[in-house]
């Protein structure tokens, strides 16, 4: 059975805009990245965190505008983890 091409191609459209994407916001709401940035996976967008948690390790606290002080430990409780 041959499935023409046209029919393939909406299916790979169809399957692409329903994959679940993740974000991943700060304490004060923003992205964690520079750019609006979604993610494939939840592992990926944890992977993320875990990255941009590091940049904060030297001063031992993220600092928040709303929350003030949040000690890295506690960091995960404070960020949102969206599934878009």
């Amino acid at each position: 059975m041959v499935i023409p091409n046209f029919v393939l191609s909406l299916y790979c459209n169809q399957n692409k805009s329903t994959m679940a994407k993740y974000q991943v916001l700060s304490p004060d709401g923003f992205t964690i990245e520079f750019e609006p940035i979604h993610y494939t996976s939840k592992k990926k967008a944890m992977e993320a965190f875990l990255k941009w948690k590091e940049n904060y390790k030297r001063q031992g606290y993220y600092s928040s505008t709303k929350y003030g002080r949040i000690h890295l430990s506690d960091l995960g409780e404070y960020c949102q983890f969206n599934k878009l």
